[in-house]
């Protein structure tokens, strides 16, 4: 039987799933307890460190395969890698859930959020809460809400990747010089 190598691809392909799944779970978790409009502060919490510790680990990985040795590129690389997977298979997800699970996802969710802008600004006129609900309508769509989802996933895919990356980075130049 033929030793396979690993490659980074496989990598970031391993762990974007992992993450990505992870996000799903969390997501279908808040769903069957009925939290999906209002989740607790603990469920960005949680999925922050799931990210953080998923992203790292496959940093870490990407340097036990280079023998110790990581550069700064390789990971923001691997880290954007899992980033993107994992926000494609959230956005999967959310179109999957907002077409078919719960259809009214997106006008409940504007509800919820006229709702709790009544409760924070007490003093709104009519004419505020109006075109507040107009700009929240244009950005709460499906295609708008991917995009936010992909962006917002690969912002914290990056920032995650050059901590990690700064942290853990090793080059030849680092060993020679000691």
């Amino acid at each position: 039987m033929e030793n396979q190598e690993i490659t980074p691809k496989q990598i970031m392909l391993n762990y974007g799933l992992l993450l990505g799944f992870a996000a799903v779970l969390i997501n279908v978790a808040l769903y069957s307890m009925g939290k999906t409009y209002e989740p607790h502060w603990s469920v960005g919490v949680i999925s922050i460190g799931v990210t953080v510790v998923i992203i790292i680990l496959g940093i870490k990985k990407i340097k036990e395969l280079n023998n110790g040795f990581l550069s700064l590129s390789e990971a923001l690389k691997t880290g954007l890698g899992i980033a993107l997977i994992s926000g494609i298979i959230s956005v999967v997800y959310m179109l999957i859930f907002s077409n078919f699970i719960e259809p009214e996802y997106f006008a409940r969710m504007m509800e919820v959020q006229q709702q709790k802008m009544l409760e924070t600004y007490p003093n709104f006129t009519d004419e505020q809460l109006e075109a507040s609900m107009e700009m929240a309508k244009k950005m709460s769509g499906p295609m708008i809400t991917s995009a936010i989802t992909i962006i917002g996933s690969l912002f914290f895919g990056f920032i995650i990747a050059l901590i990690g990356g700064l942290i853990m980075k090793r080059s030849d130049e680092e060993i020679n010089s000691i």
